[in-house]
């Protein structure tokens, strides 16, 4: 009975405090102790005392409670490894649904099935050995011996942990893990918070700028999905990407235009592109979905609106969209094209299908039918650059062949799907799409020399933490590209260095980018 005994409380505890094997979905036990674990023990000794043992169907309900439990902590643990921040289950699980469609599109059917048969039989395996944990301590607790024993065990773990929190003169060791019912609990305050409309949004800066200096061009605003700093910063990516990076930063300059560069602070890491764009185009720091939503719900003035009042037309590139967008109403864009508008025809790269290169052509084509020419304003959020990043589309130097139903010659085709997502290292992948959206870049600025171009690239937020590291920052690149100088020059006296190559510090976060650009565009100055 004690070897027994001592093996379901190891297991009970150690399925509350393992750790994370960053940065991978893995987990391990590094010695830390649960006090739920500690808690859970003593109340079923004072239960046990007034009710007796629990019964087999209380062990069965106990059993898929920790199972929760330790689901709870496995997500905690796990979800800044992957994705560089805290888990929020009324955001995330809104999303799992377009998530595993995405998987579905992208991954062989093999491992699909795979990875669910193994996920389904996991939570199986984790019942069945809780439930044979519960009924070894519920043994031992009707052994008024063993009874005891468990409950000097617990407390004493309670005494520790408490200790430990109230006086630095407790020893650090054991350490405890972050309490499972804190998690929880701070999901329970997130979902209360967003449905009892505690989120607040700030007022919108003015947007009265004249923009005379970009009058008559064209602007372009590209999100790179996945530029991140680490594009510069990561040892084992930056030298890769060195080449194509000056390579695009001569084309620029061989194309009479010049490019200014900086870093700024995106308000997600690892996804949730859209809270990124709403930032910078509504000047309105937006760092969740409940500001997102309550923001959508306004009436506000945007980098789409200002531009129209100065008779551009607008328009939304989203060849990653394919549903309803009801933001595009908040915006209030002249025309969107989403995947359905722009009718690839050509083979499928990633999650999202749609090469970034054909969305650019595709626009040329579609805009170009409009008799009476405006100067456009493009809100172009690429997709390319997603995660997982492989297989990367082959950059095609024949653009008009991008429009034809064959846009890639059949090695090209093949060499691209030779290279599937490495699942275990994922910067290889990371290194080509980022490569591909350089190139993409490079090659239209030089399609277009001729065209009177003020182009916005950044990046809606870093990669995920598997590939950005431990501990990386939130900042992005933002380039400006253009052959007014003005513009240049103001972007220059706000922090802005001259070339490809962004420095530190940041200019600060990404809504205050916008009053940055707008007054960089306007004649008038404050």
């Amino acid at each position: 009975m004690p070897l027994a005994l001592a093996a379901a409380v190891a297991l009970l505890n150690a399925s509350l405090s393992f750790q994370n094997v960053w940065p991978t979905p893995a987990i391990h036990w590094k010695g830390e102790l649960s006090i739920e674990l500690a808690a859970f023990l003593l109340l079923l000794v004072i239960a046990a005392r007034r009710m007796g043992p629990p019964s087999r169907v209380a062990i069965r309900w106990l059993a898929a409670l920790w199972v929760l439990l330790t689901a709870a902590h496995y997500a905690d643990v796990t979800a800044p490894a992957l994705y560089g921040r805290d888990i929020n289950l009324y955001w995330d699980l809104r999303h799992i649904p377009d998530v595993a469609a995405m998987v579905v599109r992208v991954a062989p059917l093999w491992l699909v099935v795979l990875v669910v048969t193994a996920a389904a039989l996991s939570v199986v395996l984790l019942y069945l050995l809780f439930g044979w944990a519960m009924v070894r301590v519920a043994d031992a607790i009707r052994a008024p011996r063993h009874r005891f024993g468990i409950a000097v065990f617990a407390t004493l773990i309670v005494l520790l942990f408490a200790g430990q929190r109230l006086s630095g003169g407790f020893p650090p060791v054991p350490r405890f893990s972050t309490p499972v019912t804190l998690t929880y609990a701070r999901q329970i305050r997130l979902v209360v918070d967003a449905m009892g409309g505690s989120t607040m949004v700030a007022a919108s800066p003015p947007m009265d700028e004249d923009l005379a200096l970009v009058r008559g061009a064209d602007v372009f605003l590209v999100f790179i999905e996945s530029y991140g700093a680490i594009a510069y910063e990561r040892p084992d990516i930056a030298p890769v990407l060195a080449a194509k990076r000056a390579a695009l930063a001569a084309t620029i300059e061989a194309t009479g235009q010049h490019i200014v560069s900086a870093y700024v602070e995106s308000p997600t890491f690892g996804g949730s592109s859209w809270l990124a764009h709403l930032s910078l185009m509504s000047g309105v720091e937006v760092r969740n979905p409940e500001t997102n939503a309550r923001l959508m719900t306004q009436k506000r003035e945007t980098m789409v609106t200002a531009f129209a009042r100065h008779g551009y037309r607008t328009v939304a590139l989203m060849p990653g969209l394919r549903q309803r967008w009801p933001e595009g109403s908040f915006y209030g864009f002249d025309e969107i094209y989403g995947a359905e508008q722009l009718e690839y025809r050509g083979p499928e790269f990633g999650w999202f299908a749609l090469p970034d290169q054909f969305s650019l052509a595709r626009l040329d084509a579609l805009e170009a039918s409009h008799t009476s020419r405006q100067p456009i304003f493009v809100f172009f959020p690429t997709i390319s650059t997603h995660f997982p990043f492989s297989p990367t589309p082959p950059y095609q130097p024949d653009w008009p062949r991008m429009l034809s139903g064959r846009p890639y010659d059949g090695a090209a085709i093949v060499d691209a799907y030779s290279r599937e997502p490495d699942w275990t290292h994922f910067s290889p992948g990371y290194v080509d799409a980022v490569s591909y959206a350089y190139s993409t870049l490079e090659g239209y600025l030089r399609a277009h020399a001729n065209r009177d171009v003020v182009m916005v690239v950044l990046g809606d937020h870093q990669p995920p933490s598997a590939v950005s590291g431990e501990g990386a920052s939130w900042d992005v690149p933002v380039h400006v590209i253009a052959r007014r100088k003005p513009i240049l020059d103001r972007l220059l006296e706000h922090g802005f260095l001259a070339g490809i190559t962004p420095a530190r510090p940041a200019l600060g976060r990404m809504n205050t980018l916008q009053p940055i650009l707008l007054e960089a565009f306007s004649e008038k100055r404050e």
